[in-house]
């Protein structure tokens, strides 16, 4: 299920994008990833057991933003000195959005520490797969100086990421 989230969770995909746009290179990725996977285990574990619980009218839209502050980042500064923190504080809001997109108690039931383990190896796998395919063709890109096509689809990313922003803050459910 966590595979199939990340892969059809196309907020979470285009976040991701665009932080591979950001890295510089694979030891960046590596610093990034493990920041936002720390981080959205974290909330997605607290959630799951109850101990933690925003309401995804709040979190939906939060989302949206994160895509537009890491779009916009990626076109003004490229990089930042503290992006691996920032990134983490968006992997915890981006943990409650995997968390309020599922019904745990009833594709967790049973063994939810089991479930929700595997939810999350099954998330990490599906980021994995778009690591892999995307940033090599990021960097091949870079070598060829196609910069203005990183800043051109970091706008439309981070356009997409407004209008979801509005269509969430205005939908009655956080999500459009």
């Amino acid at each position: 299920m966590g595979l199939e989230h990340i892969l059809l969770g196309l907020d979470h995909v285009l976040f991701l994008l665009l932080l591979l746009l950001g890295a510089r290179g694979w030891r960046s990725v590596v610093r990034l990833a493990t920041s936002f996977t720390v981080a959205h285990s974290v909330t997605l574990a607290l959630a799951v057991l109850g101990w933690f619980d925003v309401p995804s009218e709040i979190v939906e839209p939060l989302i949206a933003l994160s895509i537009v502050y890491v779009a916009v980042e990626n076109i003004t500064r490229g990089k930042s000195r503290h992006r691996v923190l920032v990134v983490f504080g968006f992997g915890l809001l981006h943990g409650l959005g995997f968390a309020g997109a599922l019904d745990f108690t009833g594709h967790f039931s049973g063994r939810p520490l089991v479930s929700l383990l595997s939810f999350n190896l099954g998330i990490e796998l599906g980021q994995l797969g778009v690591v892999l395919a995307a940033f090599p063709l990021i960097l091949l890109a870079r070598r060829r100086s196609w910069s203005a096509l990183a800043h051109v689809g970091a706008a439309a990313v981070g356009a997409v990421g407004l209008v979801w922003f509005v269509e969430r803050l205005l939908s009655p459910g956080g999500v459009a």
